[in-house]
């Protein structure tokens, strides 16, 4: 591998220990440009899409940086979810196990679900990196048992997920007592107009950095359309779910509701099927993530808020039983699949009503494949969209040969019929010359 890759950035020789560890071949667009703004001690918000390599985009300058002999907490990052938070905890320690043993370093996870007085007992001694989740680490702050006003950065992560989870509050109740030296990165994948009052009241001309791939969705994902066709939904699910047999698969619906639905027509046809939705208590969530980890299911039904945050390994098959109605969800959804140059399919089961949502999805540059299941094998199917082309295709045919065939200057009886006999006969020629060039 060449080192020289991340070299460029000045990192200490065991930061690029961590990365050549960590099999990075070179930086991701975002680690381009992320990377030196935090390098030059600028406030940023970055906006990319999961599966960019942001993580890693802040991880890396910001650990670069820490003064272990500093025993006080220099960096915070505050995450929407337990496993997120758990995640970023997992990554920053494959990076801090690489310090010099004479200048270690201490990153401490604080996430709810946890006994708090046990928490603070452990917090005589600061760490040098803080990761959690808004709540607890507001929780913290206000008992006095972690000194943040030492920090120099603050990240926030997901902020729009964040934001949607109403946990931007708790960031703002602690962020209110950091020094004003300290710096904020913001990440998130869409900024929403009410994120931006946040922004504003602590980041003063942040360097913004946006990272558009070229296609909205990873380029090894198969986008599949199946149409319901008056068939039971349940059933066509479990059929396709059979025919695909995939290593994992994610199915999302819209509500909890939905999910419990699902999963349970599921588990009734002899499915072993996982759940990620809001109504599980931490300990059943906790169970569940690590029943997932360790490939229990090969199926799990989720709601969109509940599988945000979450980086589950290995999904080959994303069923979206019910298209999200926030449109960027599908973005998220599919995201789930495809990672690290694998790829992955993305099955929508469709209706009518979808129609609309469809050609918006097309329009943000999602390109779908028409198939559908009969008999436990995969057709192609008709596409959804070929009786609007051959209306627009014979309104255009019509009025070509409106233009061409003039109206005579003197109006002479029978001329209607004359005009309308010729408008046909060229619209038959038109459409033998389009079936010998087919």
């Amino acid at each position: 591998m060449n080192k020289n890759n991340f070299e460029r950035f000045g990192f200490q020789n065991y930061i690029i220990n961590a990365i050549n560890d960590l099999g990075f071949d070179k930086p991701t667009e975002i680690q381009e440009r992320v990377i030196p703004a935090i390098n030059n001690g600028w406030s940023m918000i970055g906006q990319s899409q999961t599966g960019t390599g942001k993580t890693h985009a802040y991880l890396l300058p910001m650990m670069n940086k820490l003064d272990p002999e500093r025993e006080e907490v220099q960096a915070i990052i505050a995450a929407p979810t337990r496993e997120l938070a758990n995640q970023l905890y997992l990554e920053a320690m494959k990076i801090a196990e690489h310090f010099p043993e004479e200048h270690p370093v201490t990153v401490k996870l604080f996430m709810g679900g946890t006994d708090k007085q046990r928490t603070i007992e452990k917090l005589k001694k600061q760490p040098h990196i803080v990761i959690g989740t808004p709540g607890r680490i507001k929780d913290l702050v206000n008992e006095n048992a972690l000194n943040v006003f030492s920090a120099d950065t603050l990240v926030v992560d997901e902020a729009d997920l964040m934001l949607d989870m109403g946990f931007i509050e708790d960031v703002d109740q602690f962020a209110g007592k950091m020094a004003e030296k300290t710096k904020m990165l913001v990440f998130s994948a869409t900024i929403p107009e009410k994120l931006k009052p946040f922004l504003k009241k602590y980041m003063e001309n942040p360097k913004y950095v946006q990272v558009s791939p070229e296609h909205a969705t990873a380029k090894k994902i198969e986008h599949i359309l199946v149409p319901l066709r008056h068939r039971n939904k349940y059933q066509l699910l479990h059929d396709m779910l059979i025919a695909y047999n995939p290593y994992l698969a994610i199915i999302f619906t819209n509500t909890k509701k939905k999910a419990e639905e699902v999963a349970y027509a599921l588990s009734e046809k002899g499915l072993k099927v996982g759940r990620l939705h809001g109504d599980l208590s931490p300990r059943e969530r906790k169970k569940m993530m690590k029943q997932i980890n360790d490939l229990e299911f090969q199926y799990i039904v989720a709601t969109d808020l509940a599988a945000r945050g979450i980086d589950i390994k290995g999904v080959s098959h994303v069923i979206n039983f019910e298209l999200p109605t926030d449109l960027d969800f599908y973005i998220h959804r599919t995201g789930r699949t495809a990672r690290a140059g694998y790829s992955g399919i993305a099955a929508t089961i469709y209706e009518p009503a979808n129609e609309d949502a469809l050609n918006r999805l097309e329009k943000m540059g999602v390109t779908f494949q028409n198939t559908d299941l009969q008999n436990g094998e995969w057709i192609e199917a008709e596409d959804r969209n070929k009786r609007k082309k051959r209306k627009k295709q014979t309104d255009e045919v019509g009025e070509t040969a409106k233009r061409l065939v003039q109206k005579p200057s003197k109006v002479k009886p029978g001329y209607k019929k004359k005009m309308q006999y010729e408008m046909e006969n060229f619209k038959k020629r038109q459409r033998r010359i389009a079936k010998k060039k087919k």
